[in-house]
């Protein structure tokens, strides 16, 4: 499942929006058509799209997976450069979007990455994920009363998780790739050492402050709002490295 978002007259630059999962899907959801219908009003071309198995796209989301979802991004890249003519593809993605852009980029032929809080340790994901859930099932504010763990079993926020996709993403360590990558890092807590080993390898790092609340609970249902996100990205999609 996906939307084109086309330009008048020829377009040199493309833009694949790679999205995240969960419930980062949902709440970067208005965000990234905000982004596409940007850089198409600034001459970039955009494509929009799910994976299988998420969000608009056929599929039971237990059966999501790794793979399919790199070759899905290097399906969709190729459409855009069908439909759209153009000469250079810029992957973007925002969390496991991010990582997946990054995982796609050599088989996706991408020329530039833009990563926005991208997720290069998977296994430190899946546990700050379980510590989520674990939070939201005891919260007053969601259940009259604690939900037991075999009633949250099996989800992240709400969303169904199977153990294969669990233990993929889990498995994930970002390697730098020989693209050219923008990392913006709106992440709330500093840390030392946060885009290694991108950084080390090259990777430019932009903060955009205030931080994006990925992991506010009481946010759950609200969406994502990072009004300075798209002017960055359009600059970045006008002067790629």
């Amino acid at each position: 499942m996906g939307m084109y978002h086309g330009v008048g007259g020829h377009a040199s630059v493309g833009m694949l929006l790679c999205p995240p999962l969960g419930q980062s899907l949902l709440r970067t959801h208005r965000l990234y058509r905000q982004l596409a219908t940007g850089l198409a009003a600034q001459g970039v071309c955009a494509l929009r799209f799910d994976y299988r198995c998420s969000g608009d796209s056929a599929g039971d989301s237990g059966s999501l997976d790794w793979q399919n979802c790199v070759a899905d991004i290097r399906q969709a890249a190729a459409e855009l450069r069908v439909r759209s003519g153009c000469s250079m593809v810029i992957g973007f993605g925002a969390q496991l979007g991010g990582s997946l852009a990054l995982a796609a980029a050599p088989a996706a032929g991408f020329a530039q990455l833009i990563l926005w809080d991208p997720v290069l340790d998977g296994a430190s994901h899946v546990a700050e994920l379980d510590a989520w859930q674990e939070t939201l099932r005891n919260d007053p504010l969601h259940y009259v009363r604690p939900r037991s763990a075999e009633e949250a079993g099996g989800q992240w926020l709400g969303f169904p998780v199977s153990l294969h996709w669990r233990a993929q993403v889990a498995a994930w360590r970002a390697a730098p790739v020989r693209v050219p990558t923008l990392i913006v890092d709106s992440l709330q807590q500093p840390e030392a050492g946060r885009w290694s080993p991108l950084a080390e390898a090259g990777a430019r790092v932009v903060a955009m402050r205030p931080g994006t609340q990925w992991g506010d609970l009481h946010r759950l249902e609200h969406a994502i709002l990072a009004p300075d996100l798209l002017r960055l990205v359009v600059d970045a999609a006008g002067q790629p490295a």
